[in-house]
């Protein structure tokens, strides 16, 4: 980080209760109008010294030697600066005096520990944390760096320079260079979040620079399938086979409320009889690793058995033939323009539709549906309750008619 001003200062410090005499060398070294001085172990004479150049007059061996020692400090303090400047490290006064005095420690560096802490996920892949998290932290790792090049046109960023205004220029940056919607902007300061804990926790901060944020998501309405919708694609008649494979496996979703991932690990070892003597789905999520148990459903049921002979699931041991995540989704938007269907249809709808059309919808418990969809908290699943007016209207109904048959 390139400082905007910089300068350097000999001169003699008069001592207090001072008379007559020689008078200690001091050097001011001053950064962006920030000074800080030094005593360099050296006196003077008043009248041997000169101003205008910083140094001593005359040609004696004492002048000479003192001289050299002060443009020796000189070539030190530059020599600092430039290796400050080579590692794109701040550079203030406060820096270049320690280095001078031999108390320098190279400041911690934002990044530096950013990316130690993406090698740590990295390293317990597949363990401890999904790859989808490895990859998210890579990608807000990217976007921190990105942010300090715009801002402070550097190459890292010293960690106890943290603040406030450090994380609110952050979310201005992420919204009006890096266009993301508000939801995504915070999910990124999340992952900024968690760094800075890391280094509040070990004594490198002394004080939250997230202290006053606010990290508030906006509700998002939920796209779900409603049962007119699930009808008609259900009976949709598809003039190619991979379409009709891709709407089978998207309703298997739609009657279980497995995310794309985790029906396309799915083998026939995750299906086995449960507590009611009927087949279950027993697998765990592949993003929260939290386990799932999931009754079959007559529908879902019909699905696996359409597709237990084929080459693709009989070869590869999988459940259903599933295709890449991006065949898949471009696939489905083709078959909702066949099935009128003007949604934007993803795989995640599925997902909402188990939720909301297939299950809530038709009563069950909100604690049934959260298990069964792998959350880790049951506040997670009342997203989805929160749009349900049907159900409301239908409960609000009974409620009513039983107050209605007391008059």
């Amino acid at each position: 980080m390139l400082e905007k001003s910089f300068g350097l200062l000999f001169y003699l410090k008069k001592p207090k209760n001072y008379v007559k005499g020689t008078m200690p060398i001091y050097i001011r070294i001053t950064v962006d109008g920030i000074p800080k001085e030094i005593a360099v172990k050296r006196e003077c004479d008043p009248e041997r010294w000169n101003c205008h150049t910083q140094r001593s007059r005359g040609t004696n061996e004492d002048a000479r030697s003192l001289n050299e020692f002060l443009e020796t400090l000189t070539r030190q303090i530059h020599e600092a600066r430039r290796k400050l400047l080579e590692t794109e490290t701040p550079i203030t006064a406060e820096i270049l005096k320690s280095i001078l005095t031999g108390t320098y420690e190279k400041p911690r560096m934002l990044l530096e520990v950013f990316k130690e802490h993406n090698k740590q996920l990295e390293a317990l892949k597949g363990i401890e944390y999904a790859p989808g998290t490895v990859i998210r932290y890579t990608t807000a790792l990217g976007h921190v760096r990105e942010f300090i090049r715009w801002k402070y046109n550097a190459a890292d960023y010293p960690i106890k320079q943290l603040s406030f205004n450090f994380i609110t220029d952050y979310e201005f940056w992420l919204k009006s260079q890096r266009k993301c919607n508000h939801n995504s902007t915070i999910k990124y300061i999340c992952n900024l979040r968690k760094i800075v804990n890391y280094c509040l926790k070990s004594g490198w901060l002394s004080k939250d620079p997230f202290f006053g944020f606010k990290m508030t998501k906006k509700e998002v309405v939920r796209e779900f399938l409603t049962e007119d919708e699930l009808k008609t694609m259900t009976e949709k008649v598809f003039a190619v086979d991979r379409l009709t494979q891709v709407r089978d496996i998207f309703l298997f979703c739609c009657y279980t409320g497995l995310a794309f991932i985790d029906v396309h690990k799915l083998t026939t070892s995750n299906i086995a009889v449960g507590i009611d003597n009927e087949n279950w789905i027993f697998t765990s999520r592949q993003k929260t690793d939290t386990p799932s148990r999931i009754p079959l459903l007559p529908q879902a049921q019909r699905i696996i058995d359409k597709y237990k002979n084929h080459l693709k699931c009989v070869y590869d041991g999988r459940l259903l033939p599933v295709l890449s995540n991006q065949k898949m989704n471009a696939y489905l938007k083709e078959i909702a323009d066949l099935c009128g269907i003007s949604k934007p249809l993803t795989f995640h709808i599925a997902r909402h539709t188990f939720a909301t059309t297939v299950t809530l919808s038709n009563g069950v418990p909100i604690e049934s549906v959260s298990k069964m969809l792998g959350h880790k908290s049951i506040r997670i699943t009342q997203h989805y309750a929160k749009i349900l007016d049907k159900k409301v209207s239908d409960d609000m109904l009974l409620l009513r008619n039983k107050l209605n048959a007391r008059l």
